[in-house]
């Protein structure tokens, strides 16, 4: 698939205070994108659209250059200590995607350009907690890889942690555009994690996304270039054939990495889940959706601040985890499964 390309700019003033934001007016002025003011990001208004579908639609490739004012880091649990803002919202159509029911009905796509602020924030964090590690997750409100080839965001970030001594940096995607990020001058200090599933799950459940293979061939890249290398294997769909899914997913992974890469591969499993909230916005927004989320046929698990979500009952639950991990354990008995939920 071609890298994100958005449609519509809108630009917050105080944006163009910042180097990066009077690069990114710059390059979309030159392909001759439409780009609006907009005061506040809160502010953006008329996105095209005949009904709240199709602006929906839009929204997602609009792009909003924008300030991040807020430098005080959300925690990011088990992921990372603290979540780093560089930018939310995502491109992706996801039919599953927990960002449905936190965006709104317009989730435009922000980016941050007030980098110097953010790793001066990120800075205090780790000088706080000095001795330890202090680990930031990048990807929790967007897929910030998939923008990346636009902003490179991600890669002066990744640059920044790797001068640390006890910063590390985390990222999941679902895109294969990493061709910018390989000579990065990590230093080991960044785990690069994909997003994978089987081809199944990826090509009805996830459209506007790298496909199974482009993403297989990217980890292989990234793994070549001597990144400590992750996967997120969710959800993990009971779908017809599953078994055979996912074992095709875990041969091609092994066939493609080196050999070093898969001392130090981590996996993080889980299972597909919904919440009545999220089932009523996915059925509005993606009506032909063959996602299955028949509160019947599920299990509901509390959640903190007396809130749950519909999982597995626990004998499918303990079939995928234990089908799941006797591949891993196959392909790759070196590696480490760090949770499965």
């Amino acid at each position: 698939m071609e890298p994100f390309s958005p449609q519509l700019i809108y630009i917050e003033p105080g944006a163009l205070e910042y180097p990066l934001g009077r690069e990114l007016k710059e390059k979309f002025e030159k392909k001759g994108l439409e780009i609006r003011e907009t005061t506040s990001h809160n502010q953006v208004r008329n996105i095209p659209g005949n009904n709240e579908l199709q602006q929906y639609r839009n929204a997602k490739s609009t792009l909003v250059i924008g300030v991040r004012k807020t430098l005080k880091f959300d925690t990011s649990k088990p992921s990372a200590e603290y979540a780093i803002p560089l930018a939310t919202g995502c491109m992706g159509h996801c039919h599953y995607c927990y960002l449905q029911t936190t965006l709104g009905n317009k989730p435009y796509i922000r980016t941050y350009v007030n980098l110097e602020d953010i790793f001066d924030a990120a800075d205090k964090y780790i000088e706080e907690r000095n001795p330890e590690i202090t680990r930031f997750e990048a990807a929790c409100t967007s897929d910030i890889v998939g923008i990346d080839h636009l902003t490179h965001s991600l890669k002066k970030t990744i640059e920044h942690i790797g001068q640390t001594e006890n910063g590390r940096l985390r990222f999941v995607t679902k895109y294969h555009h990493v061709d910018h990020l390989l000579d990065a001058k990590h230093n080991g200090n960044t785990r690069f994690r994909f997003s994978v599933n089987s081809d199944y799950v990826i090509k009805h459940f996830e459209p506007g996304t790298s496909s199974f293979l482009e993403r297989i061939e990217a980890a292989g890249k990234v793994a070549k270039a001597d990144y400590p290398l992750g996967f997120i294997v969710a959800p993990l769909i009971l779908h017809e054939n599953w078994r055979e899914g996912y074992l095709d997913l875990f041969e091609r992974l092994e066939a493609t990495l080196p050999t070093f890469a898969k001392k130090d591969l981590t996996f993080e499993l889980i299972q597909h889940r919904f919440t009545k909230t999220a089932k009523n916005v996915i059925q509005k927004r993606y009506p032909k959706t063959k996602l299955e989320m028949n509160e019947d046929e599920r299990k509901y698990k509390w959640g903190r601040y007396g809130r749950g979500k519909y999982v597995y009952k626990d004998e499918q639950a303990n079939e995928l985890k234990d089908t799941i991990q006797t591949y891993i354990d196959r392909f790759f008995p070196e590696s480490k499964i760090e949770y499965f939920t």
